[in-house]
This record gives C-alpha cells, structure tokens and sequence, in this order.
C-alpha cells in the first residue's frame, strides 16, 4: 500500500522544505512508479532524500546497503531524530546483536534497515530475507560494485544476489560513475525484465571556480588562499603528519586551523569535526578520511596540496565546496615531484602477489587461526601492532590488505563499533560467597543476570547506556565496576572500542591455495593507471577549460567553458590584452 500524501507532503512533514532539489523529485517518481533507477548525482544533490521519502510513503522497509559505518550510524540517527525507526547491521557486531536486529526489523515497524557489504552473503541475513517486507533495496557509493569504478569492493556484488531473492525495485545512487561504470552497474542490478531508468544530474558547478598552480612554495601559496577567501575551507594531504605540520604552519601564521585524520580516537575526530561545522575552526586540514556526509553547504575552498589518485576522488572531494551556490573555490597545486611520487604510490599500491599472500597467512598466525578454520570470523584488528609484530612497513601492509578485501578473501572496515562483552565466568551458586570489594558489584551482578540470560553459558554483548540505567549509575561508574569484577575473576570482560575490523570470508588456506587472481589485479592495476593519468592530464592542462575536462570524464561531453577556471580566465586575460594592443 502507497502513502496517500504526496512527496511533497512527505517532504515538508519530516525535513520542512517546500521543494525538492533538482533531479529529486524525478527520481522519487520512478521509484513509486517501481522502476529500478540509477541516480548519478554530484556530491551534495541530496542523495538520501531520493530514497528516504519513497521509503515511508510505501510499506514495508528500505535496505540500505553503504560500506561507510560512521556515515551509516548518522543516518540512523537523522531519521530517529525525526520520528522514523531505522537499524543498522554493520561489521564489528556479535551474531547475537546481528540477530536482534534483524528480528526488530522484521518485528517491530522499522522503515529503514542499514547493511554494510559483507554483512549480505552471510547465512543470518540471507534468513531473514523471507520475512523482511522489503520496500526498496537501495544501493549507496553503488560504483562500488563495478570493477571498472575507483573504490571497487566485492562485497557489493553480493547486492546483486539480495536482488534476485527480493521482491522490490532497486534505487542505485553514486556521485562519480563514468559511462562505462554507470553501465556496469545497471547490468550488475538488474533483474532481467524491469530495464532500468537512468537519471543523471548535470555535473556542472557554476559556482565553483577550479585552479590549479604549480609551485614548490605550497604552504606559501595556500596562505595566500586562506587570506583572500573569506569563510571556511578543507585542505587535503595524504599524509597524516603533514596534516599536523600544515595545521601548525597555519595556526602560526594567525590563522585558525586544526588538523583531523583517522590516527586520533573517534571521539576527538568527532569534536573536530563538529567544532569546524559550527564555525569554531575555519580551516580543517585533513586527509581523506575527512568531509564523508558532512552537510556544511558554506564551505568557500577545498585545497588539495597534490594531486589525488584519480578525477572521480577529486571531483567528489572539491565539490565540497559551495554547496550553498556561492562563488567558491577548488584549489590544486602540485609540482613534479608529485608526479614521480603519484609514479610510486601506483606501485606501492598494488604490492607483489607473493608479498599479499604472506600477508594472507601472516593475519591468521597473528591471531592463532589454525588451517581450515576461522570462516565468518570478525577480527579487531590494529595495523600498527601487526606491523610491529612481524617488523612490516605499515603502507605495503595496508595496501595488501585492501587487494586482500578486493579479492575476496576478507572484508577490511575501519571505524566499527565493537560492543562491550562480559561472560560470568563463576558458577551461579557459588557467587555469593565472593568477598567483594564494592558493595555495588553485587547489585550489578543481579542486573547482569536478569538482563542477559545466557551470561554464564557465553559472552554476550553488553549495551552500556541501558545496564547502567538499569544500574543506577554513569557509564564511567558501570565501566570501573565491570573492571573491578574482571580483576576478582568473576567476570570476562572485553571493554567496547572503536577499531578497524576484519571480517574473515572463508577458513584459512594452505600456502599457494590462495586464489589472487592474477587477472583480476592486473586489470585494476591497469585501471587505477588511467585515472591516474587522467589526473595528471587535468594539472598539465594549459588550455581549454577545467570544467569541461572533468564533465568530458564523466560522460557530458561539449560543455562550454566554464568562463571562471584559470585557464578560462587566463584565455579571456589574452584576448582582453590583443584587444588593448589593437593585434585583434
């Protein structure tokens, strides 16, 4: 059954504007009408929206599946914010916290049920499948499921089987696919009868204004930026030190500016960036971990310091800014230096086969994985203590992780939620005759017990906020006493953490069964060639127009030039001196 109110309704009721943003409403309408869309929209066009209002205008819920954990996390909690139930099942979760949510989703009138990736091969959600009533499965970041795309992830050509076992149009959003990825994706989605609809924004940003300087004086000439755009601005670097380095350079030159990149804890990554939103910091430098699903439409420059590793992550990157429709800038200096070094990080990133299957083995001796054992494993994992275990280089081991993650072998999600664990480790009968220290354990013991029946039989995931209500007492008084019964041996307690997590697909193979596929990696090899050609031919342009090379990219060829990119601006400098002249 439909909604009877119209999108607009839906639209004014739960967000309070009046109109949809362009291309949102046109996509809105396919998807009531049950067609399977693919909606390529520009960073900042309002992706979400396009399926959030068909999805409580119809019954049942809406698969979201989305490989970023923290984005996924805000969303659920945007819509909660709003009245509209919405879950999530994302890696770093027990089968136990799996399970419940997925049985509230079933049971308990939810519209939107949030899944990353590898989550949709396991047995536990393919289960549920059958009574889950599905509205809508929706594909977020969908270029990621085409091996042609940037930011390949095989997990999401699972998304593909989900579709054949649920009855429910499909609603695909990326913001970079080029025609041949946006191709593969239809393809990849579709469900033989129901041909899809292609929706497509024009890329064009009127206002943004895209530069590009060569220089070696680059702390210099990004000074220059900050002191002659007013409001705030992002710099992107690769490197986390560097972040550090330029913050402090700015800071000293008068500036108010700070740094954010994923070596600080969640929670200080998450004050920096919300004290950037409200204006505190007007200059975040940062690496790319930064800018994912922030809604900050007056940002008046984006700076890159080099070249990123392709057009697609660039043009999602700059298009950060002016998302209010001001005059702003996108910024890129380089010099040749980063050419050579754009040379280098190519090979880094792809390391030798024998190299990633070392690796392969080496994750598994580090957590006592026997052979033929360890499938459907999640793993906390923290890349510098493996890289200190085994004296490795920290880059190549990253980079062999994510061809492990490509391949198949692993799924390799940063900045999960790992829940607090406890298992009673004492005998039930024997409990009350421990001597404890502090009186409020006993009390605490009871709340364990009546809240988690199997406690004593298996670790159970513990939530904190509730057993601390239930307890009346702070979660930092719940925490030290859960400490306080680990050290007297009554309990096993694993504290929550936010870590990087790796999901283990299969048991572990025997050395030279691991399957790399070579062609595989020398066909992305050969891909992340060409778009990092494609960037280089971007900052060597010296005429034509910014604009159009990267709309060229992407597929809307003839554009007209932009009139306010350098080399733009440049050409109408010559033809305003000829004329001065009277050469024209």
């Amino acid at each position: 059954m439909t909604c009877p109110m119209s999108p607009q309704d839906v639209l004014k009721m739960y967000w309070g504007y009046d109109a949809f943003r362009p291309m949102q409403e046109e996509i809105i309408s396919a998807a009531l009408d049950g067609r399977d869309v693919l909606a390529v929209m520009p960073t900042g066009g309002g992706k979400s929206v396009c399926f959030q209002v068909p999805a409580l205008m119809k019954d049942g819920l809406a698969i979201v599946v989305t490989p970023l954990i923290a984005l996924m996390k805000d969303q659920v909690q945007n819509l909660e914010s709003r009245g509209i139930k919405a879950l999530c099942v994302h890696a770093g979760m027990t089968r136990h916290e799996v399970d419940l949510t997925l049985n509230n989703a079933a049971y308990g009138d939810c519209k939107f049920l949030y899944v990353s990736p590898e989550r949709l091969g396991t047995e536990l959600f393919r289960s549920y499948l059958d009574v889950l009533k599905v509205s809508f499965l929706v594909v977020d970041e969908a270029h990621c499921i085409s091996q042609w795309g940037y930011d390949f992830r095989p997990d999401y050509l699972q998304v593909g089987a989900v579709r054949k076992l649920v009855d429910a149009p499909v609603i695909a959003l990326t913001a970079t696919a080029t025609p041949e990825v946006a191709q593969d994706i239809m393809e990849r989605l579709s469900n033989g009868g129901n041909s899809f609809l292609k929706l497509e924004s024009d890329f064009g940003r009127p206002n943004l204004s895209y530069v590009v300087r060569k220089c070696e004086d680059k702390g210099g000439k990004l000074l220059d930026v900050c002191r002659g755009v007013p409001g705030s601005g992002i710099v992107y670097l690769r490197h986390r030190k560097k972040c550090e380095e330029l913050a402090a350079f700015l800071v000293a030159q008068g500036e108010s500016a700070s740094f954010y990149h994923a070596g600080l804890d969640a929670a200080e990554r998450a004050r920096r960036q919300e004290e950037w939103k409200r204006g505190g910091i007007r200059v975040m430098v940062c690496t790319n971990a930064f800018g994912m699903g922030i809604d900050k439409p007056d940002v008046r420059f984006v700076a890159h310091l080099e070249p990123a590793d392709s057009p697609e992550a660039y043009f999602q990157e700059a298009g950060r800014a002016g998302r209010d429709g001001k005059r702003s800038y996108a910024v890129l200096m380089w010099n040749a230096r980063d050419i050579s070094r754009m040379e280098q990080m190519l090979e880094l990133s792809f390391p030798p086969l024998e190299y990633i299957d070392d690796i392969y083995q080496k994750i598994h001796i580090f957590y006592g994985i026997p052979y033929e054992t360890g499938e459907g494993r999640t793993l906390k994992f923290s890349l510098e203590e493996f890289c200190r275990h085994f004296s490795l280089n920290r880059a190549s081991v990253s980079h062999a992780l994510r061809y492990l993650d490509r391949s198949g072998h692993i799924s390799c999600c940063e900045d999960a939620d790992i829940s607090t664990q406890v298992k009673i480790t004492v005998e039930r009968s024997l409990l009350y005759d421990v001597d404890f220290p502090d009186g409020r354990m006993v009390g605490l013991l009871e709340c364990l017990m009546r809240s988690y029946p199997g406690i004593f039989s298996h670790t159970v995931p513990v939530n904190e906020e509730r057993l601390s209500s239930v307890c009346g007492c702070g979660v930092p008084q719940l925490r030290q006493l859960l400490y306080g019964l680990s050290l007297e041996h009554v309990i096993r307690y694993v504290p929550g953490d936010h870590s990087t997590v790796l999901f283990l697909h299969h048991n572990r193979l025997v050395p030279g069964n691991v399957d790399l596929q070579r062609d595989k990696y020398e066909f992305l090899k050969k891909n992340a060639r060409k778009r990092m050609e494609a960037m280089v031919s971007y900052v060597s342009l010296q005429d034509g127009c910014r604009a159009a090379f990267l709309l060229d990219y992407f597929g809307q060829h003839g554009a007209a030039g932009c009139g306010t990119c350098d080399l733009c601006r440049g050409a109408a400098a010559s033809v305003r001196e000829k004329i001065d002249k009277g050469e024209i």
